[in-house]
């Protein structure tokens, strides 16, 4: 799981953070925080080809597998998963770390938590990176349209209870790996022992479940519905959106009007990378990042 021959090596702990016993891959060192949200179906390993480049720019790296998945405390209950708890774990990670800056990356549903984080404004943000997963208040237009709601005929599968695990743990988790694999630009990047690693983490007791209750508690359980009502205060954060073009689950429309929600956007297209954009192309996520948190002006794909 780690790479080699990398003068900065990832390494693996755990933190306790608000009442939650959390799985860390570290990478790095400083008072400078890049905390790495992963999404669904994924782990704190999704970010294995970023976090070295992080911790060479001088960043104390933490990618941590989130409540409910991998080696992570797994809370048993659907309302355990609600929006408010995901960005409150985020907030006890960032206390914990003792950091004097944040970064904040994350991708897919990892990024659904940092908008609201960064729009709740639940703790400082010197920098705010989000890969494939639109802001909310920018993509409920599109939500609303056929083109997109075809496109998220899993999200209400999820919400059927007992079903969707049964079709995932099926074939020894294979939907899990082959998923990615299957629906990526660059399937070479998703070999055998990478996918091993996601369907493993999927396998442990409870976990498909917890997973999935990201899903059921922002839908059923009316946390889309709460964040709603509260608005979308605009964004002071300085943002760097990163957008696979070749996503399945999400069209490009999604992201339109972004910047009227941030005030401070750099917007990238990534025409040759798929939804798991930071693993199907890290070589052009990585120079996009150099760039962006280095002050260097944001290459093109």
């Amino acid at each position: 799981m780690t790479p080699t021959g990398n003068e900065h090596p990832i390494q693996h702990e755990f933190r306790e953070a608000g009442g939650i016993r959390f799985h860390l891959a570290t990478c790095g060192a400083g008072e400078r925080l890049a905390l790495c949200l992963h999404g669904f179906p994924e782990s704190s390993y999704s970010w294995r080809h970023q976090m070295p480049l992080l911790a060479e720019l001088g960043y104390r790296v933490w990618a941590p597998d989130l409540r409910g998945y991998g080696e992570t405390t797994r809370p048993p209950r659907l309302q355990d998963y609600a929006i408010e708890k995901l960005m409150a774990d985020v907030a006890a990670l960032i206390d914990v770390s003792g950091s004097r800056a944040v970064t904040l990356i994350a991708h897919d549903w990892g990024a659904v938590i940092a908008w609201h984080v960064a729009m709740r404004r639940i703790r400082p943000l010197e920098r705010l990176v989000i890969m494939n997963a639109p802001h909310p208040a920018a993509a409920a237009d599109a939500f609303r349209t056929w083109k997109q709601l075809r496109r998220s005929w899993y999200a209400f599968f999820f919400q059927l209870p007992w079903l969707p695990e049964l079709l995932l743990r099926a074939g020894d988790y294979r939907a899990i790996g082959e998923g990615m694999r299957r629906t990526s630009v660059h399937p070479e990047r998703f070999p055998d022992e990478a996918l091993a690693v996601f369907r493993q983490a999927a396998a442990s007791p409870g976990a498909l479940t917890g997973m999935l209750n990201y899903y059921r508690a922002f839908l059923r359980g009316g946390g889309a519905l709460r964040q709603g009502r509260l608005g979308s205060p605009v964004i002071d954060t300085p943002t760097l959106m990163l957008w696979g073009e070749q996503d399945v689950a999400l069209t490009l429309e999604t992201t339109q009007g972004t910047d009227r929600y941030v005030s401070d956007l750099t917007f990238r297209r990534l025409p040759d990378a798929s939804h798991w954009v930071q693993q199907d192309d890290p070589d052009t996520v990585n120079r996009m990042l150099r760039a962006w948190l280095t002050g260097a002006e944001v290459p093109q794909a």
